[in-house]
């Protein structure tokens, strides 16, 4: 009668199965360290609104000059339209940002200089957009929504600010006749020009939902005309509503001055200072 003849398992794995599980080993502690770094790129983007509490300027066209002195009042019920937005991106510390904003104004009431003719009532239709590029570069903690109490970044950038300006100006003067007092344009001002533009910003966290920003720059320096300068002062507040999102609200002074070499000269100045109002993305 024959036996049976029965083999024992070794228990060894295969070659085979060896360099599966090595392969499955090192992708899973690929990915655990991937996870466990964070990227080198970051970005924000920032919708706002900004509402000039006291708008007051000069305009100048071929010597003729009619100055405005607004409040939000005047300024909103001759707004036509207005579009604000900021964005940056940053690989570890390097990085770009832009501001973009764009105005336009109806007719407003000015004044003007005595004339023959004048009244001395006049009104003056706006647009103006001012559009930031700069290099960035961060000292500090990256920006985010939420950090550490006394997490600060600060941040100076260097760029260009292009600067798009048109303003008519009418002004209101005697007629004769039976056309009494009327309205005449005086004249037009448009330009689109370059400026070098410096600045800094900087932030520190208060608790870790809560931060205090500041931020100014400068541009210009009379390169493009016999006067030309712009800048921006700004302080305020920041509050995280989510892991990745800030609520900032902020006082701001805005300045432009530009006129050019000619004689007579035309050119404007707009100074502004109010209340903005931001919501902030971080990604």
């Amino acid at each position: 009668m024959g036996g049976l003849l029965l083999v024992q398992p070794s228990g060894r794995a295969e070659p085979a199965e060896i360099e599966s599980l090595e392969a499955e080993t090192l992708e899973l502690e690929t990915l655990e360290a991937e996870a466990a770094t964070p990227s080198p790129w970051r970005s924000t983007v920032e919708l706002y609104g900004f509402a000039p509490l006291r708008t007051t300027g000069t305009t100048r066209v071929r010597g003729f000059e009619a100055d405005v002195d607004l409040d939000l009042g005047d300024v909103l019920s001759a707004l036509d339209w207005a579009t604000y937005v900021r964005g940056s991106v940053e690989r570890d510390r390097w990085g770009l940002l832009t501001d973009l904003s764009y105005v336009r104004l109806g007719a407003s009431g000015a004044r003007t200089g005595p004339g023959d003719r004048l009244t001395g009532k006049a009104e003056v239709s706006s647009s103006l957009g001012i559009y930031d590029l700069a290099v960035r570069y961060r000292f500090g903690e990256p920006e985010a929504a939420v950090a550490e109490k006394g997490s600060f970044s600060l941040i100076p950038y260097a760029g260009v600010r292009v600067i798009a300006a048109d303003l008519d100006v009418d002004a209101q003067v005697q007629g004769t006749g039976p056309l009494g007092v009327m309205f005449e344009r005086e004249g037009s001002f448009g330009r689109t020009w370059a400026q070098p533009l410096v600045g800094l910003q900087g932030s520190v966290f208060l608790t870790p939902r809560l931060r205090a920003f500041a931020r100014a720059d400068i541009g210009g320096f009379g390169l493009s005309g016999d006067q030309d300068l712009s800048g921006n002062a700004q302080v305020g507040v920041g509050y995280a509503i989510g892991n990745n999102t800030n609520l900032n609200l902020s006082w701001r002074y805005l300045g432009v001055k530009y006129r050019n070499d000619r004689n007579p000269s035309s050119g404007f100045s707009n100074y502004q200072n109010g209340i903005e109002l931001g919501l902030k993305f971080f990604f």
